[in-house]
């Protein structure tokens, strides 16, 4: 079948074979496909979807289209967790140590941050001296040493998603379920891990701001992951305010070596004690209530800290860092943000203070920009605290003098206040296996 005759049938809302999917995706590789025909393919599965038997198609085609990391032959329990991506969401760099220090492995490659949400690989570059970058071998000689290691994504892995995926950031056909579900799980099921948890992201910081949706992608990417034989489970968290008080890569850092070191931040501590104890569960089939009293032991006990410290060293960051905060580069210029109102916060535009935190230079708009590690903000109220007139909002650092009365004016356009304390939602909507 040629590639017209593909997409018209798409186009149609008819059902493509494996064999179809498989030769359009490989003729976009050889180039024998090209981006107009693809584009329009996107298109029409944007507008028409795919069921179940497409979706799980177009995963292994694009899975299979470079190396395949066999983890689970090399190790036990091994087990990955995906964020959909949130605003402060700094979770990998405390749920990794934590149940690499239960006996899991955590064998993980991220991405770069893009738009108003940061990524766990430029968290992890603020850190003096660790290498993001490894070859294959060396990745798994740390994995090895310590049970995990985090790098960036491998160029071997999905190149057939990395090509799809540029021209569905440039055709507005980003936002649709089958297309985020697949590229999503071919990664995870090319890197191997046995088990995958996954942190399903709904409200206003998150890609999914509707939470039906964000159900909707969950049972999709679990289906998809159960017919490659993975243990799956989706944990389904509420982005309406940011996570934790950091927002910014050296600031999520520090925030996250705060919590391993014992500090309570409570809907931080939450979340990661939830992912922890379902990756606990799945991998080493330990109950949840059981999984979660080891977890919060591991962090009381300083064995997670001590396995953060053991994984940074041996993927090459300078320890004196992780063991004294207060050495890591600092922006030039920090201002306050002060409450133009007296009330509770009722509501945080959080993708608007993800914006902010981009703006300052903790983020980037395009995958070349330059990420100014130390830029970022700190949060001194979130939705529900009451805020008196004058009183302190946040604090902003940056090396761009030039951008803080801009960033001051859309910070206090993304906080509404009340004069009732607000119902405060549970970071955990929902865990579904």
């Amino acid at each position: 079948m040629t590639a017209y005759e593909i997409i018209k049938k798409k186009r149609d809302n008819l059902e493509l074979s494996y064999k179809e999917i498989f030769e359009f995706v490989n003729g976009y590789l050889r180039n024998d496909v090209s981006d107009y025909q693809v584009s329009a393919f996107l298109m029409a599965v944007f507008f028409n979807g795919m069921s179940d038997d497409e979706t799980e198609a177009l995963t292994k085609v694009m899975a299979n289209s470079g190396e395949m990391l066999k983890l689970d032959s090399c190790f036990n329990n091994t087990v990955d967790k995906h964020s959909t991506g949130g605003v402060g969401d700094k979770t990998t760099l405390i749920v990794a140590p934590i149940v690499a220090s239960l006996g899991c492995v955590v064998a993980k490659m991220s991405g770069r941050g893009l738009g108003f949400t940061g990524g766990t690989v430029d968290k992890l570059s603020s850190i003096p001296g660790y290498k993001v970058g490894l070859n294959i071998d060396e990745f798994l000689d740390i994995v090895k040493e310590t049970n995990v290691s985090v790098v960036s994504q491998s160029e071997a892995l999905t190149p057939a998603d990395k090509k799809i995926y540029a021209l569905r950031d440039v055709t507005a056909t980003v936002d649709s379920v089958p297309l985020i579900a697949s590229s999503i799980m071919s990664k995870k099921i090319a890197t191997g891990s046995k088990s995958i948890v996954l942190d399903v992201k709904f409200g206003s910081g998150a890609f999914m701001k509707d939470k039906k949706r964000a159900e909707i992608l969950a049972e999709k990417m679990l289906t998809i992951g159960k017919r490659f034989n993975r243990n799956m489970a989706a944990v389904l968290t509420n982005m309406d305010k940011p996570l934790g008080f950091a927002i910014g890569n050296n600031l999520e850092v520090i925030e996250a070596i705060n919590l391993l070191k014992g500090e309570i931040i409570p809907d931080l501590y939450e979340e990661c004690v939830t992912l922890a104890s379902v990756m606990l569960n799945l991998s080493k089939q330990i109950p949840l209530d059981k999984a979660e009293e080891l977890v919060e032991n591991s962090i009381k006990s300083g064995a997670a800290f001590e396995k953060f410290r053991e994984w940074i060293v041996a993927q090459g960051g300078d320890i004196s860092y992780i063991d004294n905060v207060e050495k890591f580069e600092k922006a030039k210029y920090t201002a306050e943000i002060l409450s133009e109102k007296t009330g509770y916060i009722s509501e945080m535009d959080t993708e608007q203070i993800g914006i902010c935190a981009g703006l300052l230079g903790a983020g980037r708009e395009n995958y070349n920009d330059t990420v100014d590690y130390s830029a970022g903000i700190i949060l001194d109220k979130k939705t529900g605290d009451f805020v008196n007139r004058k009183e302190r909002l946040c604090r902003i650092f940056t090396n761009d003098k030039s951008v803080i009365q801009d960033i001051k004016d859309r910070y206090i356009k993304a906080i509404s206040f009340s004069d009732k304390r607000p119902e405060i939602n549970n970071p955990i909507y929902k865990i579904i296996f």
